[in-house]
């Protein structure tokens, strides 16, 4: 690694399992392409956490975003099931990661047209953070799970102001709440009824209204350009991000990036497919584009569009994709493809 230069900028590399060497190598090559401004301190987390220091989220990553407050991930491995707790929801309580913010733009012509919509997910609440137990009957020691969500008005309000901060920064419209309140009451109701409150701040600036999720999830199928932004607890953020994705041709074209007051982190939302793993087949857009989100988040926004634009006429001028999206390109191909075009 290169000495730190006051025009470099230091920021975590974490690897990750499966396919992650593979896409993170692809990535930070286009980058430099670019003349990336980072300075890369190289990390492991996951099942290759575990191998290299038996923790799956090991003290040396959690000093290294501690230190530099910014990091660029690929995917990490969660068992199903049994096993370690995720390491993602980890990351996010660790540096109260509150916001993950999900765009999809449409790049590959496809069943759905023109797709732009933005997503923005509270992190750290509801049913996904884990927080699970079993309650043992007589000789069965798993008779009855348990799963306790809470979501706080504090919470709630943060990443409603976080949305509509982001919607004005962005040029965007309108947001729509999602939330299950008439079921949910509590739960979900309080989230509601947060958001509303500090939407009364950005009247005339950004419209709002709001949906039930399983509604909200028909319509995504029926008619997503009725849609600008989304604003979604944890686990509705959760499962409708990947529904997003799937209007632009899946997990491999989104990227994802979560904030919080002292750091941030930047990743690819697929898993880390361990059948392709090692061959190069994998599709290294996803980490791309969360490596553009990164450049516009340091300040770099001419050159995060560049490389948006590149990875799009690599695809749609020079015909080179790689197998999910229809071509034949390896994920260095494709790395190779898009450093031509920058």
């Amino acid at each position: 690694m290169n000495p730190t230069s006051p025009s470099r900028i230091p920021a975590t590399l974490i690897p990750g399992d499966g396919i992650g060497p593979e896409v993170v190598e692809a990535t930070v090559q286009v980058l430099d392409a670019l003349g990336s401004p980072f300075d890369w301190d190289v990390q492991q987390a996951g099942m290759a956490g575990v191998a290299s220091a038996g923790d799956p989220l090991p003290a040396a990553t959690l000093a290294s975003i501690r230190e530099r407050r910014l990091a660029l991930k690929g995917p990490l491995t969660t068992p199903v099931g049994t096993g370690f707790r995720s390491s993602n929801v980890r990351l996010r309580e660790e540096f109260e990661l509150f916001g993950n913010v999900r765009p999809v733009n449409t790049i590959v012509p496809g069943r759905y047209e023109n797709i732009d919509l933005v997503l923005i997910r509270e992190n750290l609440g509801g049913f996904y953070v884990a927080h699970e137990f079993y309650i043992p009957q007589g000789n069965d020691p798993h008779a009855a799970a348990v799963c306790t969500g809470m979501n706080t008005r504090e919470g709630s309000e943060r990443i409603a102001r976080f949305a509509f901060e982001y919607a004005i920064r962005h040029g965007r419209k309108k947001i729509t709440v999602v939330h299950k309140a008439n079921i949910l009451k509590a739960l979900t109701g309080l989230f509601l009824e947060a958001c509303k409150h500090v939407a009364k701040e950005y009247e005339g600036r950004v419209e709002v209204d709001d949906m039930i999720v399983d509604a909200c999830a028909m319509q995504l199928v029926l008619n997503p350009w009725r849609f600008d932004m989304l604003l979604c607890t944890n686990l509705f953020g959760d499962i409708l991000s990947d529904q997003l994705a799937g209007l632009v041709g899946g997990l491999g074209m989104a990227p994802g990036s979560n904030f919080g007051r002292d750091a941030a982190i930047f990743e690819a939302v697929h898993g880390s497919a361990p059948d392709i793993a090692g061959k190069g087949v994998a599709n290294p857009i996803s980490l791309m584009l969360a490596a553009a989100m990164m450049l516009e988040h340091v300040g770099r926004a001419g050159d995060a569009q560049r490389l948006k634009q590149a990875i799009s006429a690599t695809i749609n001028a020079d015909k080179v994709a790689t197998r999910d999206l229809g071509g034949t390109a390896g994920t260095r191909q494709f790395a190779e493809a898009v450093c031509r075009r920058l």
